[in-house]
């Protein structure tokens, strides 16, 4: 599967969480999502726990 079949299915199940379950549902689902992509790399070991660290910290120094 490619990024664009991807980018697709997630597309189309936030936008059938925010059509049947209102705005809150589709905040619920692409939060969820998010951490779910975060562990999924973490257990892939593309990162680290402490690059995730790094880029929170650089983060907040921006502002």
């Amino acid at each position: 599967m490619n990024l664009a079949h991807l980018g697709l299915l997630i597309g189309m199940a936030l936008g059938f969480a925010g059509y049947f379950g209102g705005f809150a549902a589709f905040l619920l689902v692409l939060a969820l999502g998010a951490v779910g992509f975060v562990v999924g790399r973490l257990m892939e070991s593309d990162i680290d726990l402490g690059d995730l660290g790094d880029l929170l910290r650089s983060h907040d120094r921006r502002r």
